[in-house]
């Protein structure tokens, strides 16, 4: 089973989604909107742009001193997705 997106009401007139894995595991909460419709227009942005995404290690966990802007270290992708380092 694939994940599930739900939208939820905070307070009288906001809005948020969570999506869920399988397992019951929340994945991501977004901000608040406005809108059931404008957080319906939020799960459709992160459906198209999720799976082609790049993951950006920003962890510092691997950081070497980079000697200009324009270093960039490599790192495996995760699978099925591209990865950049800053």
């Amino acid at each position: 089973m694939a994940g599930i997106f739900e939208i939820a009401q905070a307070g009288d007139k906001a809005y948020f989604f969570r999506l869920t894995a399988a397992d019951g595991t929340v994945v991501a909460v977004s901000p608040l909107f406005s809108s059931i419709k404008s957080a319906a227009a939020g799960i459709n942005a992160v459906r198209e742009n999720a799976a082609t995404g790049l993951v950006v290690d920003r962890s510092g966990t691997h950081r070497k001193v980079a000697t200009s802007r324009s270093a960039v270290r490599a790192v495996a992708p995760l699978a099925g997705s591209a990865v950049a380092t800053a």
